[in-house]
């Protein structure tokens, strides 16, 4: 069976901006299959990727939606050679395998092999590097069970049916919290004010939302103007105390215990009070009565609870229990009446810890505390006969207290921790509502949908629509070409005419699966539908799934097309590992632990390097400057983030590092298009262009010092409009600033390293063949020492960090020494060059759509806490999510290779036309936000 011809492909860098920065490789040719078992789903092909061929800057990332074979991780590639060494014994045991089906095909191959005499010869199928010279039967049957077993991972679990079973996963699921929500009620209120666990010691993740830390500044602006009341006993001061301290931290506990306690913030015009009433009795009903009438001010909030000093005082008796619900059965129409104009609580009673209480409360016991909570429960909540009851239960403070009221001081009040956990569920569930902070979904309703919102799901819609229309006609068309028989000959006539694809059904096509995977990203991270949890950093939980991905990128480990530094599989493989990282890192909230966040800038940095070195070889060695190369960079680059910015309502400085690497690559092509343009040709026949070209660098390097140290003039720049559109967050620039200088020199570095490689590389200085090393034994082995111990002195530094704006400081300047080091690492050993993980290969060719589909389909709450679609067991949920978000990443993949081909001809009229059309988008795109802006305000 002969291997299909690979389909087209695309050029881009899926983190860094375009292609893929590679190496240079003039002589490089596009079309060869891929390696063995290499963990690809599309091959690399000719075609569009011809553009950035020569540098290794662009490379296939996708393929055409239509008409196009789905292959799992090296499926392709291992038939191919399967096929190519007919006679051997991996090939007939390959087929073998294959047709048999499993244990049969294993059975016939491992049969042949006991058959055959050990002989040194080379291997049917290509063997791993530790066993490509062996001459013993064994280790071959070992080297041919691991590639057979691969094979058998990609024959039966193709990208395809990977996908489907994403979808199929989707549905259910959001069929299954549709049916939740309709059970269960939809109120993130009830679950924040009545379930939960704790992620560690002292943090509360309420069920199914995420709740918000409030600052002072926060909980200041919330409640200006608003008058809360906290009455109850010695437990409702406490929790009143805990309360304050968010708004005012140096509020002491002074003042008599047993008496009413007030608190006034003037400036921000706040009022709390605790009013001393230890029992439901006549003085708490007349307390609440006061409030009924019309002519009082009443409470914005009230916080009221008591119980334990009715059953220290009777001595627990049952008469004191009837005596109870009597009182609180008098006290529940006024709570109610209250509760129509301000919000109500009546926190039921904590657990005691028994063995801590002193002699004169040995009485409260935690089984007469329920019976306490149940009088409660059950009277407030039938106080209205035809409707749900106004009073909202504050009964989260018993969970909590189970997990630590053995931590108190006497068993029956609450240690401190608890306390505050408590009023800050109280913050949440008034302020949420109020302030909509990203981080706090508990009690915060869907946001309403925006003009442009309505409009992109119109047009989504529409394509949908469109597309079915156009599937009907054309599928009837082939149906009428189905083939005839002749009725004299009894044969079968075809009339069926293979048609190229037009380019209105791959329009259609693409944009109606778009609107699909939008529709998901709305209801993961917009709709309330899925639920979300806040994240908790331990270090097994960032170490330990790295431990996990390192082994899967040995495990997929292959020979390199080629053995230049930094060559294709190489910088794929590079960028596949970091955004696996970056991912892991931002889901286990490592940010929180410096060393980690120290080396994950590294890493950040690392990507921008290969944006100068990549983009500068480009130019460099082919000299393209045209606008179609421009656009198609620029369109690979935005395309999902300005989708994205449209449908989740976000500011495109949201995607900071899209906005980051779009900069960068402009400034390296203004730097190197502006006149005199340098390239390698006009520089090899004179060696004063090289000195031209580093006039031109130190330039460049003199404007990014000076707007690096300059903030005002930095931010004057790109507060003009209409870049402020773009690079505003909160109102002004200064995030695009901070992120901008945070990795200020890296992009220079880049391109000064290209320059320097390829300069060597064109005197031949640089030996670069299979398993040689990149220099003399001497000076190589002199630099991998230098390179390992700079490595390392870096991660020292790193890890000893104490503070991050220092570090952050330092950070520019000193980012490329480990990246240097890890490059020199990387490629001076010719054996190290020759290999790479096509494992990590395969995740570096989507890591832009990994990077950016994070922020919403993995994460949630806009990369602030985690997307949760599994409740209940973290492990599987983690599993399930990330295999339908790596499904989605890799989708999009695919329709923004599409699309460019579409949208950016190369016809350079055509081009003019649709980029014209382009720009009408992005006004009248302007117009209606500034039409929103307005409303809002």
């Amino acid at each position: 069976m002969a291997l299909p011809p690979p389909p087209p492909a695309s050029a881009r860098d899926p983190v860094t901006p375009e292609g893929r920065p590679g190496p240079v490789t003039p002589e490089r040719g596009a079309s060869g299959p891929p390696s063995q078992a290499q963990p690809l789903l599309r091959q690399e092909a000719k075609g569009e990727e011809e553009e950035g061929e020569e540098t290794g800057v662009l490379g296939a990332w996708g393929t055409g939606a239509a008409g196009q074979g789905w292959r799992g991780w090296g499926e392709a590639a291992e038939a191919a050679a399967a096929e190519a060494e007919e006679g051997q014994v991996a090939a007939r045991g390959a087929a073998a395998a294959g047709a048999g089906g499993g244990r049969g095909g294993w059975r016939r191959l491992l049969a042949r092999l006991r058959r055959r005499r050990p002989q040194c010869c080379p291997c049917a199928a290509p063997l791993p590097r530790s066993a490509a010279h062996c001459c013993h039967g064994g280790t071959k049957m070992a080297a041919l069970a691991y590639n057979l077993g691969k094979r058998e991972i990609n024959h039966y679990f193709s990208v395809r049916s990977a996908k489907v079973l994403a979808l199929v996963a989707v549905l259910l699921l959001a069929a299954c919290h549709l049916a939740s929500r309709r059970y269960r009620g939809n109120d993130s209120c009830e679950y924040l004010l009545s379930s939960g666990r704790f992620l560690g010691e002292k943090v509360w993740q309420p069920h199914s939302c995420m709740m918000h830390k409030y600052k002072i500044s926060e909980a200041k602006n919330c409640l200006v103007d608003k008058h809360i009341a906290f009455v109850g006993d010695s437990r409702i001061r406490q929790l009143f105390y805990s309360f304050v301290k968010i708004i005012n931290p140096q509020f002491k506990e002074e003042g008599n215990k047993h008496g009413n306690i007030p608190f006034e913030d003037k400036i921000a015009s706040v009022k709390v009070d605790f009013l001393w009433h230890p029992e439901v009795n006549g003085s708490m009903k007349q307390c609440i009565k006061v409030w009924t009438e019309d002519s009082v001010a009443k409470p914005h909030v009230i916080v009221a609870g008591a119980a334990t000093w009715s059953i220290k005082i009777h001595n627990g008796s049952n008469e004191a229990l009837s005596q109870y619900k009597m009182n609180i059965t008098s006290i529940a129409p006024l709570l109610e009446k209250l509760a129509k104009t301000s919000d109500v609580y009546w926190v039921l009673q904590d657990p005691v810890y028994e063995d801590l209480l002193s002699e004169n409360r040995k009485m409260i016991t935690n089984e007469k505390i329920d019976a306490y909570n149940e009088a409660a429960v059950s009277i407030l909540n039938s106080s209205t006969r035809n409707s749900k009851s106004n009073v909202k239960m504050f009964s989260v403070s018993k969970l909590i207290a189970q997990e630590t009221i053995m931590e108190s001081l006497d068993g029956l009040h609450l240690p401190e921790s608890s306390r505050e956990t408590s009023a800050m569920i109280l913050m949440n569930v008034y302020c949420n509502k109020i302030l909509k902070p990203v981080d706090g979904s508990c009690c915060q309703p869907r946001p309403p949908l925006t003009l442009i919102q309505k409009l992109a799901a119109c047009f989504f819609t529409l394509s949908i629509i469109g597309y079915l229309i156009f599937y009907v006609i054309h599928r009837n068309a082939h149906r009428k070409n189905k083939p005839c028989t002749d009725l004299e000959s009894g044969e079968e006539k075809k009339n069926i005419i293979n048609t190229p694809v037009s380019p209105l059904e791959i329009l259609l096509q693409s944009f109606c699966k778009l609107g699909l995977i939008m529709a998901y990203f709305y209801m993961c991270d917009r709709a309330n539908l899925f639920m979300k949890e806040n994240k908790f950093y331990t270090h097994s939980t960032f170490f330990i799934p790295i431990i996990y991905i390192l082994v899967l990128g040995v495990f997929y480990n292959e020979n390199t097309k080629e053995t230049k530094v930094l060559n294709r599989e190489q910088t794929d493989e590079w960028k596949g590992w970091m955004q696996l990282v970056i991912l892991i890192y931002h889901i286990s909230g490592a940010s929180t632990f410096l060393p980690v966040y120290m080396h994950i800038r590294v890493l950040v940095a690392a990507y921008l390097f290969q944006t100068g070195y990549g983009h500068f070889s480009y130019f460099w060695i082919k000299g393209d400057f045209g606008i179609h190369r421009v656009c198609q960079v620029l369109f690979r680059l935005n395309f999902l983030v300005v989708v994205l910015c449209i449908v989740m309502d976000r500011p495109y400085q949201f995607y900071y590092f899209v906005p980051l690497v779009t900069v960068w690559f402009m400034v390296i092509y203004v730097t190197l298009a502006l006149w005199p343009q340098i390239i390698q040709k006009k520089a090899n026949g004179n060696c004063f262009w090289h000195f031209g070209l580093l006039l031109k660098l130190a330039f460049l390097l003199l404007c990014i010092c000076f707007l690096a140290y300059s903030q005002g003039a930095f931010e004057k720049i790109f507060s003009l409009w209409p870049l402020s559109k773009c690079f505003e967050l909160k109102g002004n620039v200064y995030e695009w600033w901070f992120r901008w200088r945070l990795d200020r020199y890296v992009v220079f570095h880049g391109m000064l390293f290209a320059f320097i490689y390829l300069a060597l590389q064109k005197r031949q200085v640089l030996s670069e063949g299979k398993g040689e090393p990149l220099f003399s034994n001497k000076i190589s082995n002199f630099l991998l020492f230098i390179s390992v111990v700079s490595f390392l002195t870096y991660s020292i530094w790193a890890s000893s960090c104490k503070n991050k704006a220092e570090c952050n400081e330092l950070h520019p300047s000193v980012s490329v020494v480990q990246i240097l080091a890890f490059i020199l690492i990387r490629n001076i050993p010719g054996y190290a060059r020759s290999v790479y993980s096509s494992f990590f290969a395969w995740f570096g060719k989507i890591s832009l759509e990994l990077f950016i589909c994070q922020y919403h389909i993995w994460l949630a709450a806009d990369t602030r806490g985690i997307l949760v679609l599994i409740p209940g067991n973290p492990m599987l949920n983690i599993i399930v999510s990330t295999f339908i978000f790596v499904c989605v990443a890799h989708e999009i993949s695919q329709i923004t290779n599409d699309l460019a081909q579409i949208i950016i001809p190369k016809d350079n009229s055509s081009l003019l036309k649709r980029l014209a059309c382009i720009a009408a988008f992005f006004c009248g795109l302007l117009i209606l936000s500034s039409i929103q802006d307005k409303s809002r305000h």
